[in-house]
């Protein structure tokens, strides 16, 4: 585990490749939130974001984050990992955004539980905007009518979209025409049904200023800030 001073030289990194980019596309840096990405990394490292004001964090595992919010109050937890349907009873009402919900029985499960717990869960749904094989998510062509039935669930709210760009690392342009994607999709459904869909979680530590050029309000970032992951944390 990296130690605090460290950490807080690769947040002022992070915050400062954000604002460039932000600079670059003409967008103000207050438009996007850095979810610092903790997954694998003891609950210090949630404490260290908390530490430097930071009011959210992600997660990929549903067990290791609730073991994680039993330890912390001071900050909230977004899941960013695939939800298995077997998980899904335990994340309502625990994680104040569920960013990886990817299929109509998700969504029915997810609804179900929180009008039981008499609780509105805020979601963003997960689209496989690069039409990538190794990653989870709605296909485009999908999209509307999972948005469709979400909107008739009144126990849940859809804030927006989330993807996970293909892995190119020699070709940018890859990321970048993802995100466009995402970024005309949400447009295209806010003007549909008259409503804002106003967060695009997209972008990682490698595709940060392409996911800002298209216009991310929410970039996902774990290795830039806490190093690379290991699974023995």
């Amino acid at each position: 585990m990296i130690s605090e001073k460290e950490f807080s030289n690769n947040l002022s990194v992070v915050n400062q490749q954000i604002e460039k980019a932000c600079c670059k596309y003409g967008r103000s840096a207050q438009e996007v939130t850095l979810l610092p990405v903790t997954k694998n990394w003891p609950v210090h490292a949630v404490a260290m974001c908390a530490k430097h004001g930071i009011k959210r964090v992600g997660e990929n595992r549903v067990q290791e984050a609730i073991q994680k919010m039993e330890s912390t109050s001071e900050i909230n937890y977004d899941l960013i990992g695939h939800l298995q349907s077997n998980k899904v009873k335990f994340v309502v009402g625990k994680f104040s955004c569920i960013q990886s919900v990817d299929s109509f029985k998700i969504l029915e499960r997810l609804g179900k539980l929180a009008y039981e717990s008499r609780l509105i869960q805020p979601l963003l749904l997960q689209v496989n905007a690069g039409s990538d094989p190794a990653k989870y998510g709605i296909s485009i062509e999908e999209t509307q009518a999972v948005l469709e039935r979400a909107l008739n669930i009144s126990s849940i709210r859809i804030n927006g979209f989330m993807a996970i760009a293909p892995y190119d690392p020699h070709n940018k342009n890859t990321a970048r025409e993802c995100f466009a994607n995402l970024r005309t999709l949400r447009d295209s459904m806010a003007e549909k049904y008259n409503q804002p869909f106003p967060e695009l979680s997209m972008g990682m530590s490698g595709d940060l200023e392409e996911a800002i050029a298209e216009g991310s309000t929410m970039i996902r970032v774990g290795s830039a800030l806490f190093g690379q992951r290991n699974s023995k944390h």
